[in-house]
This record gives structure tokens, C-alpha cells and sequence, in this order.
């Protein structure tokens, strides 16, 4: 449950800052920049408060930071991937793809933090 609070206010940071930008600069450019907003609210969130992963020092953290940042990129790339074939090749609205597209993220996600990035803790 807790995730999908977090998930919900992750995908918030996320599109408060798509938004805007995505009326001045490429809808793809836009897309990465509210990525790294996301990825940093999401990783305090789903460490301290969804997976309640103890330790805060850098032996813990450093691991995890990296995990998590490689499981974010992987899911960044399934995103635009998944955006430029909706928006270029089928000619969808890039605001409603974001939202599809940010579904699929969650999903992945999640999987990833439970089960490879946060596993042995709680």
C-alpha cells in the first residue's frame, strides 16, 4: 500500500514538472528532466518509508543508490522507447502516452525495488 502512495506522489513530481516543460521543449527532453526529479523523491521515499530500508550510511546507501539508478534507467529507456513509438510512429497525444507509459514504469518498478534493489530489507 505504501508504494502505491509513494508511487502516486512519485508519478506527481513527475508530471508537475513534464508538464510545463512539455509546452516549451521536446516531449522527450521534457520526459528525462521530470525523470530525475522523479528518481530522487522516489528513491528517499522507497527507502525510508516503503521498504523501510534501515542504514543511511554510505556502505548502505551507495549500493542501493546504484541499483536503483540503473533499474530507473532501464525503465527511463522502456518509457521513451515506449513514448517515441506512440507519439512518432502512431501519431498519439504525447501527454496521454506519458500517462500510459508511466503505468508500465510503475509496474517495473516496483518489481525492481522489491525484489533486487530493497530485498533483504524491512
Amino acid at each position: 500500500m505504501n508504494y502505491l502512495v509513494f508511487g502516486v506522489l512519485t508519478t506527481a513530481v513527475n508530471f508537475l514538472v513534464y508538464l510545463p516543460l512539455n509546452q516549451v521543449i521536446s516531449y522527450l527532453i521534457a520526459n528525462v528532466i521530470s525523470w530525475i526529479f522523479a528518481v530522487v523523491f522516489a528513491f528517499l521515499v522507497n527507502k525510508a518509508f516503503v521498504f523501510e530500508s534501515d542504514g543511511w550510511d554510505r556502505k548502505t546507501v551507495l549500493p542501493q543508490l546504484t541499483a536503483f539508478i540503473t533499474a530507473r534507467l532501464l525503465s527511463l529507456a522502456l518509457e521513451e522507447l515506449t513514448l517515441l513509438i506512440t507519439v512518432e510512429v502512431l501519431l498519439f497525444d504525447s501527454n496521454v502516452m506519458k500517462v500510459f507509459a508511466q503505468i508500465l514504469v510503475v509496474v517495473v518498478n516496483y518489481f525492481a525495488s522489491k525484489f533486487v534493489i530493497f530485498r533483504g530489507d524491512k
